[in-house]
């Protein structure tokens, strides 16, 4: 059987298989342009076309460096095509894919494709050239990477706007970093070896000022080291953590009752910011500090919140070993240095922890401080118990079941078990001290231990009632019995605290999978408010209270108030405007007896969370504060997902409700155009024959024509929107004067502007504009019907154009009384009028269909008030290139 083949796994094969073909990408990564990346790249594909692969240069840009463009000799070129309206020359992703050489060079990885290319982004290319199984190599510049750009804008004032995710850049297989000293790269750049003519000037003036240089070097390097870090971590993880690497200066300090102090921390956290490294702060809860004073606890607790305060990790460890779990900690984060304290009075310890921290771990750097102040038992500003009275309860009960055990087990052995050997009684004593250092710890067994040995001297041992001893081997057992006691009362004990900090921690996991079942089921704000302080109750014995906005933003509390003492509102006030907790264990007012936490879900905050516990020192326990802020993230999760919930449930509601009415505006208008057609043409020859027969009755026909003309655009307007909204706005586009499109609206609209001063001011010179004229001729139409209807029979109206460099400026105003504020981005929304209730006919259709239709031809409109008073409508349309007018007489 041991020689039977292993079957491999399935899903390994399968990743195997997959991770095969896809092709390796290799990045050459510099501090900024000149540093030689290109020149490096182009290196490294003729070393490859000389073992014989098939190297083919997509994109390289040599921008005119000599040594760089020879290198390009012997290698294949791939031609770029014509891509987008601009006819732009990019490069060809189809032919590289169908070309499919071994390795493909593409220079600037950060680079934007032209308008028009199947991806946006020259990263996007190289994506789907590596799942073609196509290795790639590129070059990328650190202000590209998009978690550095704000920080590059910073340091050199300019806005880079071509960049690439981070992601894409950890995802490389290989990063290789090419690296130039400052005063070498200005000096490439003054030889003209970067840039040709004027721009190195204006670089080395600018950008290339020694100063970014040195700035952008630094990021480039820790950007690298982070990466081999990165890949250093993983390798160890693989491995093994069984040894510390020290790669880099990472410090770990110890705190515990004895070299708890804020000297230690504070020069740990000098120490660290030193060396320019991380820091982490850890104490170990061994049995022993279960036994210490509160004021003692308290502090040891004070000193974790403030290494934490100064930027340290923190963690808490439950180990009845100090310093294996000391060293456990530090070889699993590969922390380095470990530092630790040493209370002058007390060097005449042979054993101290930190000898054992250097036995235990020769591998690691220790460096002792000297504390000279003693730790104190200072009265903690939260209050507490002075002394732990339960404890000594409980260890007089654990005496008192200790010499009622060993009356029984006497009792039993001198009436009953006469005949045993009396080694079978050392066993039953021995077992009474098992069982009471089961229930009770360690100091009463060891009480036991002696008052049995005492029971078995007097009673078993010759001469019996006295506690001498006339055999010496006696003595051995009594040495025996003490010291098999002491060792089972230590044992016990320290299993009794594990099984302690188990039973604890399995307890968390469990309300932590409870609240987060029970969240993930919440309907309402009342069933999260009630989730909530049912599972902090019982986890943190505390009282809690949810804090929710309303729509007015205004804080409510959220079902039944569990809290003795009710949260300032100004202080709820302030903690959720900030994001920032607020309260006992924190910065922000800690005499007050509960703690607000914020519920911040991304950069948004949901609500508040407001723990009053019982005892405040819960509170300060690391471990705890951990578990608080797993709390109000599941919490802020839950807001998040009800709110994204209601707002789906809203949009899926406006969807079909804007679907239905859309259809019945298709309807309505379809139905409604015929007989609105034929009561036009009926209105125009009653009014032409009335003003042939001198009629009296001329003016009502023609009121007759202008309304039904009136309904007949509003119902084409509707039509308009409908079709709008299915998708079916096609535009045909041709060259068309402006004078012409606007002179074709007014004279739509001429009936309606008799009575009205009206101002024309276009360009005096032919203007011609590419787009629909039929739908550029509706927007004017649109705009001066509106005007016409708000601005009043007594204002002034009119049309003004410019040119403004490559785009045509056009504002269609009135001296009328204006917009109000709050609607001036509101009006072209659909069915969005000035005023709700109003006697002007219309449904709110134009300035909606107006906009789209201006955005159809990339332009831009929007609604301002002018100085001078009035309304003014904006229109900002693209220029092209006029088409050429042929000089030739016509034959």
């Amino acid at each position: 059987m041991n020689d039977e083949i292993t079957r491999p796994d399935p899903d390994a094969l399968l990743l195997n298989h997959s991770d095969s073909h896809r092709g390796k990408l290799k990045i050459y990564f510099g501090a900024c342009a000149g540093v030689g990346k290109t020149f490096a790249m182009l290196q490294e594909a003729q070393r490859l076309r000389a073992q014989g692969l098939d190297v083919l240069a997509g994109v390289v840009e040599t921008h005119g460096r000599e040594e760089t463009a020879a290198l390009l000799n012997g290698l294949a070129v791939l031609p770029r095509r014509a891509t987008g309206r601009s006819r732009h020359a990019e490069f060809d992703l189809d032919a590289a894919l169908a070309r499919h050489p071994a390795v493909i060079l593409m220079d600037e990885l950060a680079h934007t494709n032209v308008q028009g290319s199947r991806h946006p982004k020259r990263w996007q290319d190289i994506e789907e050239l590596l799942e073609a199984g196509i290795d790639v190599i590129t070059t990328v510049n650190v202000q590209h990477l998009e978690s550095l750009n704000d920080v590059v804008g910073g340091v050199t004032g300019i806005q880079v706007r071509e960049t690439v995710p981070d992601p894409f850049f950890d995802s490389a297989d290989e990063v290789v970093l090419v690296d130039l000293p400052p005063d070498d790269l200005r000096q490439r750049l003054k030889e003209g070896k970067v840039y040709v003519g004027d721009r190195a000037e204006r670089a080395i003036e600018n950008f290339f000022r020694k100063g970014n240089l040195f700035a952008l070097r630094e990021l480039a390097l820790r950007r690298t080291a982070d990466r081999v870090d990165d890949q250093m971590r993983a390798w160890r993880d693989q491995q093994g953590r069984d040894k510390v690497w020290h790669t880099r200066d990472a410090i770990l300090l110890c705190i515990g009752d004895d070299t708890g102090s804020e000297k230690l921390v504070r020069t740990a956290a000098r120490l660290a910011a030193r060396l320019g490294s991380e820091w982490h702060a850890v104490y170990v809860e061994t049995p022993r500090l279960n036994r210490l004073p509160e004021a003692r606890r308290r502090a040891i607790l004070r000193t974790l919140q403030l290494a934490q305060e100064l930027g340290a990790e923190t963690a808490t460890l439950s180990d009845p070993d100090e310093a294996r779990a000391v060293l456990r900690y530090a070889r699993e984060h590969n922390l380095g240095k470990i530092v630790t304290g040493r209370q002058p009075q007390r060097r005449w310890r042979r054993d101290s922890f930190a000898q054992r921290l250097g036995q235990l771990g020769p591998d690691l750097d220790l460096l002792v401080v000297a504390l000279d102040e003693p730790v104190r038992d200072a009265p903690h500003p939260l209050g507490g118990k002075p002394a732990n009275s339960d404890k000594w309860r409980l260890h007089l009960r654990g005496c008192l079941m200790a010499i009622a055990l060993c009356i029984l087990v006497t009792t039993v052995g001198r009436w009953l078990l006469v005949e045993f050997d009396p080694a079978n009684g050392v066993m039953i004593y021995l077992l009474a001290v098992v069982l009471v250092a089961l229930r009770f710890g360690r100091w009463p067994s060891v009480f036991a231990t002696v008052i049995n040995i005492l029971a078995f001297d007097l009673f078993f041992v010759a001469p019996t009632g006295t506690v001498a001893v006339s055999d010496l081997q006696y003595l051995v057992t009594f040495a025996v019995m003490l010291a098999v006691g002491v060792i089972v009362g230590n044992l016990t004990a320290g299993v009794r605290y594990q099984a302690k900090v188990a039973r604890y921690r399995e307890q968390r996991a469990r309300h932590l999978y409870e609240m987060a079942k029970s969240l993930g089921s919440a309907l309402t704000p009342q069933d999260i408010a009630a989730t909530s302080q049912r599972v902090i109750d019982v986890t943190l014995q505390a009282r809690s209270q949810l804090l929710l906005p309303d729509e007015q933003g205004e804080l409510q509390a959220v079902g039944e108030s569990g809290i003795g003492t009710p949260p300032d509102l100004g202080i709820a006030k302030w903690s959720f405007s900030k994001a920032q907790p607020a309260g006992a264990g924190t910065d922000t007012l800690p005499a007050v007896p509960y703690q607000i936490l914020p519920l911040k879900s991304g950069n948004h905050c949901r609500g508040l969370l407001v723990v009053e516990p019982e005892n405040l020192r819960q509170l300060m326990i690391p471990e705890q504060q951990r578990l608080v802020e797993t709390f109000t993230v599941l919490i802020a999760n839950a807001l998040e997902r009800m709110a994204l919930s209601q707002s789906e449930a809203a949009s899926r509601l406006a969807a079909e409700r804007e679907q239905l009415r859309n259809a019945l505006l298709s309807a309505l208008s379809h139905d409604l155009r015929t007989p609105l057609t034929v009561l036009f043409g009926q209105a125009e020859m009653l009014m032409l024959d009335l003003a042939g027969e001198d009629s009296k009755y001329v003016g009502q026909a023609n009121q007759i024509r202008e309304q039904t003309l009136s309904t007949i655009r509003l119902v084409s307007n509707m039509l308009d929107m409908a079709r709008i909204q299915s998708g079916g706005l096609n535009l045909r586009e041709e060259w068309v004067a402006l004078d012409e499109v606007i002179g074709g609206a007014l004279s739509s609209m001429g009936p309606s502007l008799t009575g009205h001063d009206f101002a024309l001011d276009l360009p005096p010179e032919l203007v011609l504009i590419k787009g629909d004229s039929a739908m550029l001729e509706r927007v004017f139409t649109n705009l001066i019907e509106n005007s016409l209807k708000y601005a009043g029979n007594a204002a002034q109206h009119g049309i003004r154009a410019w040119r403004d460099k490559e785009r045509l400026e056009i504002a269609v105003w009135d001296n009328g009384p204006g917009i109000a504020v709050e609607n001036m981005t509101r009006i072209f929304d659909k069915f969005a009028r000035g005023d709700k209730e109003s006697a002007v006919p219309g449904v709110g259709l134009g300035l909606a269909i107006s906009k789209t239709i201006i955005e159809s031809h990339r332009g831009r409109i929007w609604a301002e008030n002018r100085p001078e008073g009035g309304a003014e409508f904006r229109l900002s349309l693209p220029l092209p290139a006029a088409p050429e007018i042929s000089e030739e007489p016509l034959k």
